[in-house]
């Protein structure tokens, strides 16, 4: 059986780290380049770094971020926020990622999922799902969540790994920042329509959120509250899942 991991988030605005509820009301949480690096120290299995606002500012990645923050790593490096093409990922990577995530991007033209793979392996493309519940429907939000499409999230994510796509990056809008655990049931619908790996996101507020969650389906867990506020660290949560029976990484 894979080894189920354990992803911290950085979610980066103006040069620093930030945490929200629902993508708002945002709250510093530190320099991305130190919070990196501490939680690469506790044994992070990956990092993701976020440049939340990239999307809806028509704007690319910060690469010096990126650079400076993949210096001090030797844990995987997920990068996303304003990647729009090839030649935008390929910037990314070639500034010390090791795999992009891309959403808005994706909605607003599929085809990018496959040049990607094509370009760099579906390794390396991690397509990231933001949801929200919208008149019974769990949909599609582009934009850093703040605008609706069309789509519904099992759906799009079954979609986009017949484009190509390495993993999924789930997270419910809904749940997002509020500590209450993550939409198992959503988390579950994804994970039962895919074969690539799901990575749950968005709303984990105790290490017991973060069984929950691999128990629906989820092959990793991202979390940003609970590492960066709520006094739980790495080693913790790793000790936590092993005692409930998941494989992780020693």
């Amino acid at each position: 059986m894979l080894a189920r991991r354990i992803i911290p988030c950085l979610d980066v605005a103006n040069g620093r780290v930030v945490k929200g509820i629902h993508f708002e009301s945002l709250r510093d949480a530190g320099d991305p380049v130190e919070q990196g690096a501490h939680y690469d120290a506790e044994g992070a299995d990956e990092l993701v770094f976020l440049d939340i606002a990239a999307s809806y500012e028509s704007r690319s990645t910060t690469l010096d971020m990126v650079s400076r923050v993949a210096d001090r790593l030797f844990i995987p490096f997920t990068v996303g926020g304003g990647i729009r093409t090839v030649e935008d990922a390929g910037r990314v990577l070639r500034a010390g990622a090791d795999k992009v995530a891309i959403n808005t991007a994706a909605v607003r033209d599929p085809g990018l999922v496959r040049r990607l793979a094509d370009s760099f392996g579906s390794q390396c493309v991690v397509v990231a799902v933001d949801s929200r519940r919208v008149e019974g429907r769990d949909v599609v939000m582009v934009t850093g969540g703040r605008e609706p499409t069309d789509r519904d999230a099992v759906e799009w994510a079954a979609d986009l790994e017949e484009r190509g796509a390495g993993e999924v990056l789930l997270t419910s809008m809904d749940r997002d920042g509020t500590l209450s655990g993550y939409d198992l049931a959503l988390t579950s619908a994804v994970a039962s329509a895919v074969r690539i790996p799901v990575i749950a996101s968005g709303g984990a507020g105790k290490l017991e959120d973060l069984a929950d969650a691999l128990a629906a389906g989820a092959h990793g867990v991202l979390a940003a509250s609970i590492f960066h506020f709520r006094g739980s660290s790495l080693p913790e949560a790793r000790a936590y899942l092993k005692s409930r029976g998941y494989p992780v990484r020693p």
